[in-house]
């Protein structure tokens, strides 16, 4: 592939709710631009961004796609994202690195609510964006329905540039609207001008306006030239609305059919002439010798440096990390620093990933993306630089997951396949985390979503050939009691020879301390000799890791050995320990056990029209809600209290409620005794099991 200096560079994500278009945008983008010669479909899984196998499998994106498209002499990196907030975290990673967005929305569906997650997103970062409306060629898409639709939510930033032409419901054409003239596609793929209709005048002029007030509000000539009623030329037009563009306060919208590939053509065109090159972008690190800025700001001619801003790790295509030059010139065979590591990396070739498949390139400028083969350590988000100025850039903030389950090998002997083909699962996802939950003898893969969990299930047995059972998590219950209790144990065993001979007297009582148990000894005289102590100690210990309740781990408990008796020959450590577990076993049960069970402290955002079905949904699950903050943007936060047992697939009942729309999150807060019939269940299921 060619090499492409900076100012000749575009970075933009597509973004977008589930389903709205953008993978078959990019893919017109493509053939319009010659990199196919023929558009591939979603339903025939032939498309360049979706070439993973699970994604060809389901029909969506699961990950973000690389596409370097060339348009004379520009290249747009563009990168695919997935529309589903199960894969926020691919998003997050592309946001990362990107300068501009398009925010895809369907024209029969209309504004929904990964439209207003990806706003969000949008603004978050003060990101330049425009809309792209597709499936003009369905006769019940409304560009006008899309464009008021935006105007509420977002106002005057929104200024529509085309309009669309139907024919005997056929899409046929568009209204330039800063132009003011109209355009009809031709069987050559070009278009021909002529005269807008007159149905469209009325709607061009309403249009024109918002646009011509848009341009005014660029500057304080422009608007007193407005005031005035003067007439902006196209020039001017066009140069105000880069201004615009770039800062955020206008938001172009486009249109077009996917399918047809309409539209694609000034689309492009209008990437390049209002969107930003890197150069006319900020970009900071700090650099480690001096904790100074460094100021890196896409310049060529600076050190060189890059961030890591995706990890593909796939037992097909091997190992590539997606990197953002941010500064100098990368060339095949440098040795990069990496600060994060403490160790230099040699980056052999440099490529560019075109979906899912590598071209090499010579050299890649400050501000474009490519990729890294087999660094040895380098992981996401972590930054590359010289030893001589090594520069560390800020981390993507991505998504902790909330939402997890247990999972055990289907066939014995495949637990190091598992964890293997795991450890890469992780490092390509960092909304991915697997936990050892040793005190419930279970292990936990946390996600984003159910969704999500059992894709990666899936991709462990179609990429690795291994199989795992996905099942309810055994909650973290903890047992205690509630009163003192005097016990003792004497363990006698004679079987030949040396017996065992161990006998402790204990007091056990709540010690109200968040430890599983507290250990004092008050003997005196010598009843239980001081050497045993550990021992007794040590009984009590393996006591509190499983209760005798219903076999969960134990808390809050206080143990006090004050007398017992030992036999000269026969005592031995081993019976003071036995002894001393079964003496705890009896006297806990005799001391008024109870179950506890974790609370969490849960917050859900969401749109303030849902916020009665939350609460009624909470309260169903025994939640306890705490407040409710409204946050100024059409959502509100709300705080409960909640029991851990009861957020299992709360994200598949939340996303229900509020049509994907709502989030969620929560943190431990304490442990509460568990209702009766919860303990009665529990209890059950252990003497079951037994």
């Amino acid at each position: 592939m060619n090499v492409f200096t900076t100012d000749k560079i575009r970075n933009v994500v597509l973004l977008g709710h589930g389903g709205c278009g953008k993978t078959s945008l990019v893919e017109a983008m493509a053939f319009l631009a010659g990199a196919t010669k023929r558009m591939g479909t979603v339903e025939a899984g032939n498309t360049l961004s979706d070439y993973d196998k699970e994604e060809i499998k389901r029909g969506f994106s699961i990950k973000t796609s690389h596409l370097p498209i060339i348009w004379g002499d520009y290249k747009l990196n563009i990168l695919d994202t997935p529309g589903s907030p199960d894969f926020i975290g691919e998003t997050e990673e592309a946001l990362s690195v990107a300068d501009a967005a398009i925010i895809v929305v369907s024209g029969k569906a209309g504004i929904e609510s990964g439209t207003k997650r990806a706003w969000e997103l949008c603004e978050k970062r003060k990101l330049p964006r425009m809309v792209f409306v597709t499936d003009m060629d369905i006769d019940k898409a409304s560009f006008k329905a899309v464009v008021q639709e935006l105007q509420n939510l977002y106002g005057k930033r929104i200024a529509p540039f085309h309009l669309p032409i139907r024919e005997n419901e056929q899409f046929v054409g568009y209204v330039n609207v800063i132009q003011q003239k109209a355009k009809r596609w031709n069987n050559a793929g070009t278009v021909d001008k002529f005269d807008v209709p007159d149905y469209s005048q009325e709607n061009l002029k309403i249009c024109r306006d918002v646009l011509l007030e848009a341009v005014a509000e660029t500057s304080e000539e422009f608007m007193d030239r407005y005031f005035n009623g003067d007439e902006f030329s196209e020039d001017e037009i066009r140069s105000a609305m880069r201004v615009g563009v770039c800062d955020g306060s206008i938001v172009p919208v486009l249109m077009g059919s996917n399918t047809l590939a309409r539209g694609m053509y000034t689309l492009m065109a209008d990437i390049v002439k209002y969107f930003p090159s890197p150069d006319k972008c900020k970009c900071a690190g700090i650099n480690t010798v001096n904790n100074e800025v460094f100021e890196a700001d896409y310049d060529f001619s600076k050190p060189k440096s890059a961030y890591v801003f995706k990890t593909i790790a796939d037992p097909y295509i091997g190992k590539y990390s997606l990197i953002k030059v941010n500064s100098g010139v990368l060339k095949p065979d440098d040795v990069m620093f990496n600060y994060h590591r403490d160790t230099d990396e040699k980056i052999g070739k440099l490529f560019i990933l075109n979906g899912g498949k590598p071209e090499d390139v010579t050299e890649l400028h400050a501000g474009d993306i490519g990729a890294l083969a087999k660094l040895a350590v380098t992981q996401t988000t972590d930054s590359l630089s010289t030893r001589k100025n090594p520069v560390t850039y800020l981390r993507a903030a991505i998504s902790k997951p909330y939402t997890y389950k247990q999972y055990k090998a289907k066939k014995k002997g495949d637990e190091d396949k598992i964890s293997q083909a795991l450890s890469k699962m992780l490092a390509e996802d960092l909304t991915l985390k697997t936990v050892n939950d040793s005190d419930n003898g279970q292990t936990l893969l946390y996600g984003i979503s159910g969704q999500q969990l059992e894709i990666v299930q899936s991709i462990l047995a179609e990429k690795y050939k291994v199989d795992i059972e996905l099942l309810k998590p055994r909650i973290a219950f903890k047992e205690t009691i509630r009163k003192k209790v005097d016990t003792e144990y004497k363990y006698k065993k004679q079987s030949g020879g040396h017996g065992q001979y161990g006998h402790v007297k204990i007091t056990m009582e709540p010690s109200y301390d968040e430890s599983p148990y507290i250990f004092e000894q008050t003997v005196v005289g010598g009843a239980v000799p001081k050497n045993y102590f550990p021992a007794v100690e040590k009984g009590v210990a393996e006591s509190v890791k499983s209760g005798p309740l219903a076999g969960y781990p134990v808390t809050g408990v206080k143990v006090v050995l004050y007398d017992g008796s030992y036999h000269t020959v026969d005592s031995s450590e081993l019976a003071f320990k036995v002894a001393t577990e079964q003496a705890f076993k009896q006297g806990f049960m005799d001391a008024s056990p109870v179950l506890m069970e974790p609370i969490a402290t849960l917050k859900v955002v969401a749109s303030d029209e849902f916020t009665g079905d939350i609460m009624g949904d909470l309260n169903k699950r025994r939640g306890k809600v705490l407040g409710m903050n409204p946050l100024g943007d059409g959502n509100t936060e709300i705080v409960a209290d909640i029991p851990y047992l009861e957020l299992y697939e709360y994200d598949t009942r939340l996303y229900s409620m509020t049509r994907g729309s709502g989030v969620f999150s929560y943190e431990f807060a304490r442990y509460e005794q568990a209702p009766a019939d919860i303990e009665k269940r529990e209890i059950e299921a252990a003497k079951q099991q037994q």
